[in-house]
């Protein structure tokens, strides 16, 4: 199997905008040093909607996926993360071909 891509949509509470992407840039700072199978990790925002969130994610595996979420950094920003949402992530699987 090939690389794994997730396509996380994700809405913030309005006025939790810069709490969301502080608390994001930590973890993507801590994604980077301590996951070697992690190839992208990127946040976006939509130009049409300040606060709907787009993070753009790479895997070289899916064990590498499960890694990432079963993490002891991601454990524990998810909850800071979710404390600012607007309801539920939509999270999208795809795979990339090359």
């Amino acid at each position: 199997m090939g690389v794994v891509g997730i396509v996380a949509t994700m809405k913030v509470q309005a006025g939790k905008e810069a709490e969301f992407e502080k608390v994001f840039k930590d973890l993507q700072g801590k994604v980077k040093a301590n996951e070697p199978g992690c190839l992208q990790y990127d946040l976006c925002k939509l130009k049409s909607d300040p606060q709907t969130y787009i993070i753009m994610e790479q895997y070289e595996s899916q064990e590498a996926v499960d890694k990432h979420g079963k993490s002891e950094h991601f454990q524990a920003a998810f909850p800071a993360l979710g404390a600012t949402l607007d309801g539920a992530p939509d999270l999208k699987f795809v795979d990339r071909l090359d």
